[in-house]
């Protein structure tokens, strides 16, 4: 009887739980996060490590050819070796009874050092040369690796959003501002400098802050074509200015799309030379 009645007050078995716990579950998520974090400052180092690839390993290379072609030629490039004009391209320059270093604010610069073409968006002018491999190569300077080779001027690389951007440079004099007007400027920077085409504008400000220190699209030796140093003519020495520009704009326009099918919007800069 007493068997009978332990076997009646036994507890059944408990049945085991289903699904997750609270605790479990908050585990899970945190395991997720972190991963998501993690794949998101991967990209984040992959495209910076691209950046400064594109710094040290085009960008730089290229001022450092610029340098070699003027201590092997004893002029900057492009210059007469006879009638040195220290201007880029002074060979075909025919402002100032062809001569500079007088006034040199209404004089008509000459035309750009470019290979095969002009750069994306960059103005013509008279005087345009296509040959910077010719003339690099003619004096034994070795230009840097580029898209390929004789493509040396150019370097491709991903935007944001996975799409295809081509970085090419050239070279020019640029004009200086005439004073109290900006009727010759166009935001060039004066002397001769290196123009740097196909940038996105999370390039153009990652190489203005490796450059100058801060990105600012308006001071320093790395600047945005087209924007005036003086704000305008109105304010001389203005305070600096953050590139306007987004990844956000898609290619062509000042649109804020946003688009990840979207080209991204790019932007010219000048890198002023030191010769």
């Amino acid at each position: 009887m007493n068997q009978v009645f332990k076997n009646l007050t036994r507890r059944p078995r408990s049945v085991r739980q289903q699904g997750f716990t609270l605790v479990e579950l908050a585990v899970v998520l945190a395991v997720i996060g972190l991963i998501i974090g993690a794949v998101a400052i991967g990209k984040d180092v992959q495209r910076n490590a691209e950046y400064t690839k594109i710094k040290n390993k085009f960008v730089d290379q290229w001022e450092q050819a610029y340098n070699q072609y003027y201590q092997r030629a004893g002029v900057v490039l492009g210059d007469s070796q006879t009638a040195p004009q220290n201007m880029v391209n002074g060979e075909q320059f025919v402002g100032g009874g062809a001569r500079s270093g007088r006034n040199m604010t209404t004089v008509t610069p000459p035309g750009a050092i470019c290979d095969k073409s002009l750069g994306q968006g960059m103005t013509a002018r008279a005087g345009d040369r296509t040959d910077l491999r010719t003339l690099m190569t003619r004096v034994g300077v070795r230009m840097p690796p580029g898209r390929a080779e004789g493509l040396e001027d150019r370097y491709v690389y991903l935007d944001t959003n996975g799409n295809p951007q081509e970085v090419q440079v050239c070279f020019q004099w640029n004009v200086p501002l005439s004073s109290g007007s900006a009727a010759n400027a166009v935001g060039d920077g004066a002397g001769n400098v290196m123009i740097i085409t196909g940038l996105t504008p999370d390039l153009a400000r990652a190489l203005d802050q490796m450059i100058d220190g801060k990105p600012d699209e308006r001071e320093g030796r790395f600047r945005r074509q087209g924007v005036l140093n003086n704000a305008g003519g109105t304010t001389p020495n203005a305070p600096g200015q953050e590139w306007q520009a987004s990844n956000r704009d898609q290619f062509g326009t000042s649109n804020d799309r946003a688009f990840d099918e979207d080209q991204i919007a790019i932007v010219t800069a000048i890198y002023r030379m030191n010769q």
